[in-house]
């Protein structure tokens, strides 16, 4: 097959939908011709094939890449999508031209649904009652968007999606790299040297700063954590993002209003080949997100075999397993108590939860078979 991928982010972007499409797509190159068709982020080759995945990158302007990328990727999509298979896409803003394409051409297409914040944009993002109607209203033409087939990426996704469309979708969920994520090989004593964090207790925080991650919320929740656990250490991995940038100045303020200076430790993005190290060095891991379209963090960590404190939300139920507590969102007491409650060794234990990218493949190319052949 020829499957043509539309997206509007891919490697070297790094998030939850990137690490899923970065898979999926290595793993059917293997198999078939793959062609991502993606927006250009600086210093990265316009056109270039990565572990036999062909990469096209559309050159968009700075200033709202993502919107560019709707309208300036059809040129390019006109003549590589003349003799594809299957046109596959995702949310948000790839969509639209991937449909467009494959109704010109009379392609089978597919998307994938990560999460449908609905009504919830002004609360989770942060934004003005005017700017969270609108982007509501842009998810909603999104995933009305007539496709061959829907796929969601948790049973929470699926809800979501199906109550705001009236549309069926079916449950495919991304895989875990259990070999990457392997805690036997890696050296969690010697990141702890390098810190000067050898006696201490140490929580972790590991991703994006935006405000569905809920971070504020974990912040909020340290001095109580201090005084029950003396020794304790908040280290977060914090990655660098021009549009956060309002964010790390509002983060720095909250760390001096609350008095955590010395209870605190933040630092710079790390090349996910060092991350295992830092998630070993940890005791607990704590992921306050409001809203997960699959959760990678939480299953990740699992894998690693940590304890982990977690948003009891949206699809982070689905994913959790091993040794973890659930927490009330947005709230920091909650955060505090679960953080306390691991340290305490009361937590919820339960079997280790399995997500295979072998099965996550081997159903999209089902999925892709069903759809040619009618």
């Amino acid at each position: 097959m020829k499957i043509v991928f539309v997206l509007e982010n891919y490697v070297p972007h790094i998030g939850g939908v990137e690490i899923l499409f970065k898979h999926l797509c290595e793993r059917l190159a293997k198999k078939h011709k793959v062609i991502v068709v993606t927006h250009r982020l600086p210093n990265t080759k316009q056109k270039e094939v990565i572990n036999r995945v062909e990469i096209v990158r559309i050159n968009v302007p700075l200033f709202w890449s993502r919107y560019f990328f709707t309208f300036l990727s059809i040129p390019k999509l006109l003549s590589i999508c003349k003799d594809a298979n299957i046109i596959h896409t995702t949310t948000y803003n790839g969509a639209p031209p991937a449909k467009w394409i494959a109704m010109l051409y009379k392609k089978p297409s597919v998307i994938t649904i990560h999460e449908v914040i609905g009504r919830n944009w002004s609360e989770l993002l942060e934004m003005n009652w005017l700017s969270g109607k609108l982007h509501e209203f842009l998810e909603w033409l999104v995933v009305s968007l007539k496709f061959d087939r829907y796929v969601s990426d948790s049973n929470s996704t699926k809800n979501d999606f199906e109550k705001v469309t009236g549309k069926r979708s079916q449950v495919i969920y991304p895989g875990i790299d259990y070999d990457f994520w392997d805690p036997k090989k890696y050296d969690g004593i010697k990141i702890r040297k390098k810190l000067g964090l050898e006696k201490k207790y140490i929580y972790l925080f590991f991703g994006r700063p935006g405000p569905s991650k809920g971070f504020e919320y974990l912040l909020g929740a340290v001095s109580k954590i201090k005084d029950t656990i003396k020794d304790s250490m908040l280290v977060a991995i914090l990655s660098k993002d021009k549009a956060y940038s309002d964010r790390y100045i509002k983060i720095k303020k909250s760390i001096s209003r609350y008095g955590i200076d010395n209870n605190i430790k933040i630092l710079q993005p790390l090349p996910r080949n060092e991350l295992p190290n830092y998630i070993k060095a940890a005791d607990c891991i704590v992921v306050p997100s409001l809203t997960e379209g699959f959760g990678f963090s939480v299953g990740e960590s699992c894998a690693m075999g940590k304890h982990v404190v977690a948003s009891d939300t949206t699809s982070i139920p689905e994913v959790i397993s091993g040794n973890y507590v659930l927490v009330k969102p947005k709230d920091s007491d909650e955060i505090a108590k679960g953080v306390i409650d691991v340290f305490n060794l009361k937590c919820t234990k339960t079997k280790l939860k399995k997500f295979s990218w072998d099965d996550c493949v081997n159903k999209y190319e089902k999925l892709y078979e069903e759809m040619l052949n009618g």
